[in-house]
C-alpha cells in the first residue's frame, strides 16, 4: 500500500535472492492471516445469532475490510518485487481500492466504539439506526466516506508529461498518481484531520464509559468489558497510525550505509503495514469468549475429521 512506494526499482532482478526471501516471508504470513479470517467469517456465517448482533456485524465488516487491505498491499508488494509495469488505467483502480480500504479501518473502529457507547448509555432505548437490521446503512456510509479522499486526490492529479494513461507502462505505486505538491499537501492535511477526528471519537466514548462505571452499580462487569473494548479500539487505531511514521523511519534508517534501501522499505512495509493489520482483528476476535470457543470447536472438529479420514483410509497392500 503506502509502504510499497520504494520497493519497485530497487531490486536488481526478480530472481534475486533477497526478492525470493522477502516473498517467502510475506506470502506465508498472509496465508496464515487469511486462514484465521476465513475461519472467523465461517463461524459468523454458520451461527445465525452472531449476525443478529450489531457488534458482531461491525466486527465481521472489519474482518472483510482488513482482508481487502492486506490483499491489496500484498498484491502491490508482489508487483513491486516482480518489477511489473502497466498503464495507469489499470493501476489507478488498484491504488484507489487500496487507499479507500485503508481509510475505512479507523472509521470502523470509531463506529464500533460508538456502538459500545450506545449499548451502555441507552440499553433500553437503542436508536433504530443501530439495530442489527439497519446497521448496513451505516456501513454503506462508511464506504462512501472512505472513498472521498482517493476520489478528490485522483481528480486533482495533473497529467504527467510523456505519459499516456492508456498505453505508457509505469510502476504501480502511490508516487505514480501522487506527484504534485498540491496532492501531497491535501493528502497530509486530510489524513491528519481524518485520523484526529476518529481518535477524538474513541477517546470521548472511552471517557464517557469510564465515568459511567463510577455511577452504575448494576452490571458493572458489562460496563467494564465495554470500557476495555473501546480502549482496544484506541490501540488498534494507534496501530493504523504507524503506517504514517514510515517516511520518518525510512529517513532515519537510510542514514545507515550498511542497509540497502530496498531492505529498509521492506522492513517498514512488513512492520508498519502487515503486522498491525495482522494483529488488529486477531486480538479483538480472540478476546471475545463466545467467538474464541467457536474457533476452538471448529478447529478441533476439523483436526478430528482429518485424523479419522486418515485412519479409515484403505491400505494399498
Amino acid at each position: 500500500m503506502h509502504n510499497v512506494t520504494g520497493l519497485s526499482g530497487n531490486s536488481t532482478s526478480p530472481t534475486n535472492l533477497h526478492v525470493i526471501i522477502k516473498v517467502c516471508v510475506v506470502v506465508p504470513f498472509f496465508s496464515i492471516f487469511l486462514f484465521c479470517i476465513v475461519l472467523m467469517l465461517y463461524i459468523f456465517a454458520s451461527n445465525r445469532h452472531f449476525m443478529d448482533s450489531t457488534r458482531y456485524i461491525l466486527f465481521a465488516f472489519m474482518l472483510v475490510n482488513d482482508t481487502l487491505v492486506m490483499l491489496s498491499s500484498v498484491l502491490l508488494f508482489l508487483l513491486a518485487m516482480g518489477q511489473s509495469r502497466f498503464p495507469i488505467v489499470f493501476c489507478a483502480p488498484l491504488l484507489f481500492f487500496s487507499t479507500a480500504s485503508f481509510l475505512n479501518t479507523p472509521l470502523i473502529l470509531a463506529t464500533m466504539s460508538l456502538e459500545r457507547y450506545v449499548a451502555i448509555m441507552y440499553p433500553l432505548r437503542c436508536p433504530p439506526l443501530w439495530r442489527s437490521d439497519r446497521v448496513w446503512f451505516i456501513l454503506l456510509c462508511l464506504w462512501l466516506i472512505s472513498c472521498v479522499l482517493p476520489t478528490v486526490d485522483f481528480s486533482i492529479a495533473g497529467a504527467r508529461p510523456g505519459v499516456d494513461v492508456l498505453s505508457t507502462p509505469i510502476y504501480c505505486n502511490p508516487v505514480a498518481l501522487n506527484s504534485s505538491p498540491v496532492q501531497i499537501l491535501f493528502k497530509v492535511s486530510l489524513n491528519g484531520l481524518f485520523f484526529g477526528t476518529m481518535a477524538v471519537i474513541i477517546l470521548y466514548t472511552y471517557i464517557k464509559i469510564l465515568l459511567e462505571t463510577k455511577t452504575m452499580r448494576q452490571d458493572r462487569a458489562s460496563v467494564n468489558k465495554a470500557m476495555h473494548t473501546v480502549l482496544l479500539h484506541g490501540f488498534q487505531l494507534l496501530l493504523c497510525l504507524l503506517a504514517f511514521t514510515n517516511p520518518i523511519t525510512e529517513m532515519l534508517l537510510l542514514l545507515n550505509d550498511y542497509w540497502l534501501p530496498s531492505d529498509i522499505y521492506f522492513l517498514t512495509f512488513f512492520c508498519f503495514c502487515l503486522i498491525p493489520r495482522f494483529l488488529s482483528p486477531l486480538i479483538y476476535g480472540w478476546r471475545d469468549k463466545s467467538l474464541r470457543d467457536h474457533m476452538r470447536k471448529v478447529t478441533f472438529c476439523c483436526s478430528y475429521t482429518l485424523r479419522t479420514r486418515g485412519m479409515l483410509k484403505p491400505s494399498r497392500f
